[in-house]
């Protein structure tokens, strides 16, 4: 059989690289100083709509992904009660100094130490002092066990 009796195929092209980087100088490209949300945040967000919808009887469109998600968020998210979310938001938002990103970033990881916080998100490194980092890390790590 002849290639001739296909239709020719074409693909788009990739995107190109971008430079988006989340080391020592963050670049994030399109995505800097979009609001960023914890996993914590992200499981109140979607499960608010998902409960919404099913009250409005719109239930129909749930997806596997979308499941899949939910049981990410469920099994990472530090902070389950509602309450707990918004005070780690209250905690972190003061950080001006801090971008939405790593705000979001510390509030999703709860390190136990600064030194282990700025190992794993490398651009908190003069941004804010050890003994700071410590005492907000230790604030957050009130919540998660109330």
């Amino acid at each position: 059989m002849s290639d001739q009796n296909h239709a020719p195929t074409s693909r788009s092209k990739p995107p190109p690289a971008g430079e988006e980087e989340a080391s020592a100088v963050l670049k994030l490209g399109e995505f800097d100083n979009v609001d960023t949300l914890t996993l914590s945040e992200a499981s109140l967000v979607i499960n608010a709509l998902m409960t919404k919808r099913k009250k409005d009887r719109k239930d129909r469109n749930e997806t596997e992904v979308l499941n899949k998600t939910l049981d990410y968020l469920d099994a990472f998210a530090r902070f389950k009660q509602k309450e707990n979310v918004e005070a780690v938001e209250r905690l972190l938002s003061p950080h001006k100094e801090l971008t939405k990103f790593e705000r979001a970033q510390i509030g999703t990881l709860c390190c136990d130490t600064a030194d282990e916080c700025k190992t794993l998100i490398p651009s908190l490194a003069d941004k804010i002092s050890d003994d700071d980092l410590q005492e907000l890390l230790d604030e957050m790590a009130k919540l998660m066990s109330s």
